[in-house]
């Protein structure tokens, strides 16, 4: 699966900034000590942010950045696009002519092009205020793995 870095520091630096924020700015630094994540990387993220109107940034002595939007109205996908992290499955870059393989695709394409659409049309109902609270969703139960409960069989 495609998912760099950049996508999913930005959706947990999001979620912190959502966390921590409120009302008030929350300075880089902060998120980059709770998150681990170098401050200079954080820059460059809250500039695509900003940018695409997610985040506000608030300059003076209690600077920082807050969310643009109420946490509940900012879907994942929306961070990963506006840092131009996409979710892609497939080896191919989906540009028009271009194959897996050389002239034809693979054999797989379709499964993984599928799964790809599945996986972002999640995100795209997941809000930054699901990740802060928690993704609603079925747990697997007592003894049970997460593939069986898709419906695969544990062969560990």
């Amino acid at each position: 699966m495609e998912l760099n870095t950049r996508g999913r520091y930005a959706v947990m630096a999001m979620a912190d900034l959502a966390r921590q924020g409120g009302d008030a700015a929350v300075p880089l630094s902060q998120i980059s000590e709770r998150q681990r994540i170098t401050v200079a990387y954080l820059e460059q993220l809250f500039q695509q942010l900003r940018r695409s109107g997610l985040v506000e940034s608030a300059r003076g002595r209690s600077g920082g950045y807050r969310l643009g939007r109420p946490a509940r109205d900012i879907t994942v996908a929306e961070v990963m696009a506006a840092v131009e992290e996409g979710v892609r499955m497939t080896r191919c870059m989906g540009l028009a002519g271009e194959t897996c393989l050389a002239g034809e695709r693979c054999l797989t394409h379709n499964l993984w092009e599928a799964l790809g659409d599945e996986i972002a049309a999640f995100l795209g109902r997941v809000s930054i205020e699901d990740v802060v609270n928690g993704i609603p969703g079925r747990q697997p139960a007592a003894g049970e793995t997460a593939w069986s409960s898709v419906g695969f069989e544990d062969r560990t």
